[in-house]
């Protein structure tokens, strides 16, 4: 898992000071977990993020995004409550899931959403 910033967020995922249009950078699908340090269900998902990441190393890419010090990220995405999942297909158009997942649903998001199979 890797941490992003506004700078690192732009040069893998996607410059949206250089495109209006979405155009995902990554050479493959990706998960955005936004989160804050304070908050008790994103303590949760780390674990189960970690656990994936695991699962599909080099077939997804996992990030966080700390929306205490990112604010001009997570006010892009419109994000108001944590933790927030990105899903981002290689191909399509991103989407945006609230709350903390459990493991089998997050499973099913990476097979119906990014298209990626274990």
């Amino acid at each position: 898992m890797e941490h992003l910033t506004l700078n690192s967020f732009k040069e893998k995922v996607f410059d949206f000071e250089q495109n209006k249009d979405w155009s995902f950078k990554g050479d493959k699908p990706a998960i955005i977990d936004f989160y804050a340090d304070w908050c008790g269900p994103c303590k949760m998902m780390e674990p189960v993020l970690e656990e994936i990441a695991e699962k599909y190393k080099g077939k997804v890419d996992i990030y966080k995004v700390d929306t205490e010090a990112e604010q001009e990220l997570s006010a892009m995405f419109g994000i108001r409550s944590i933790p927030s999942l990105l899903f981002i297909p290689q191909e399509e158009k991103p989407q945006m899931a609230n709350g903390a997942l459990p493991l089998h649903t997050l499973e099913k998001a990476i097979g119906e959403v990014l298209k990626v199979e274990l």
